[in-house]
């Protein structure tokens, strides 16, 4: 009990940024990608964040790893970075922030299902089946019915599906890692070896001939820093954080937080359009993944 009334100002701290800061990061990476080619402005998004924790780490005598760790965090890095951010950034040039938000919000639905294909994974009760089908549910309607009535680009929501996958695989991958690093250590390699990855598509794309430096105007940037400063070096390793110290259902409530944070700044700032087939199909997803989450913490609270 001492332990967890130790822990708590920590886990409120890492919760509300995950909440809160993840949710306006949607609005940030699409005002960034609208001068900044995507895999670039996210590989040195990360690669910035990560050298800068990697200095501090290596300032206060943390920064000491074994070839293991580097190993485990390059995949989780390509899994939850690469795949799971890269993507979202890329498909965010075509795809408004909310719209965006809404779709990644599945991934707790993919947890679940990844899980249970685990060999002692958890199978799911049938509140978490109807859950399941809630959010397949809204997610078709959301596709169909697209942004304010426009039809979503194909290959950008299906890349934005594909990125649900990656980012659930790396963290049920990250959660059960042998000899693990501490979570800061872990979202430092995970920041350094993504964002090389990334920088690495980014040039096999050709972004660095296309990438105009001297167009760039001041919101962009702002953008970036924004990025660098909150979603890299506050809110993901508070995510990193989460998965070390409490349930991944805990963990996963960010996904039906982050969408309302997200619909209301794109239409405050970015003046994206909201239908009622889009508030009708949010809806539902969020039920869907509340319903998720509640019942695996039943569950989890029952073994």
């Amino acid at each position: 009990m001492s332990a967890l009334a130790q822990n708590r100002p920590a886990l409120i701290f890492a919760f509300a940024a995950i909440y809160l800061i993840w949710g306006s990061t949607y609005l940030a990476i699409r005002v960034a990608v609208g001068s900044m080619p995507p895999f670039i402005m996210a590989g040195a998004r990360f690669l910035v964040a990560g050298l800068l924790l990697y200095a501090w780490l290596t300032m206060t005598g943390r920064g000491k790893t074994t070839a293991r760790q580097w190993f485990d965090n390059t995949i989780v890095g390509a899994l939850l970075l690469v795949g799971g951010n890269g993507l979202v950034v890329w498909a965010e040039q075509r795809i408004p922030s909310g719209i965006t938000t809404l779709i990644i919000s599945i991934s707790p639905l993919f947890m679940v299902l990844l899980d249970w294909m685990l060999p002692k994974g958890m199978r799911p009760t049938w509140p978490t089946i109807t859950g399941l089908a809630l959010g397949f549910g809204g997610l078709v309607l959301l596709i169909g019915g697209g942004a304010g009535g426009a039809s979503i680009d194909p290959w950008r929501g299906a890349g934005l599906i594909f990125a649900c996958v990656s980012w659930s695989v790396g963290s049920l991958y990250s959660r059960y890692t042998r000899n693990a690093a501490e979570p800061l250590v872990a979202a430092t390699l995970q920041m350094l070896t993504g964002g090389v990855l990334m920088l690495v598509i980014g040039a096999l794309r050709s972004e660095f001939h296309e990438f105009q430096p001297h167009n760039l105007t001041l919101w962009p940037i702002v953008a970036w820093v924004y990025l660098v400063a909150a979603g890299s070096l506050i809110a993901f390793p508070a995510y990193v954080y989460l998965l070390k110290h409490t349930s991944p259902a805990r963990v996963s409530t960010y996904a039906y937080v982050n969408p309302v944070v997200a619909v209301f700044l794109g239409w405050l700032i970015l003046g994206e359009p909201i239908s009622g087939r889009t508030l009708v199909a949010s809806a539902v997803i969020v039920t869907a993944v509340a319903i998720i989450t509640t019942q695996k913490a039943k569950v989890q609270k029952k073994t």
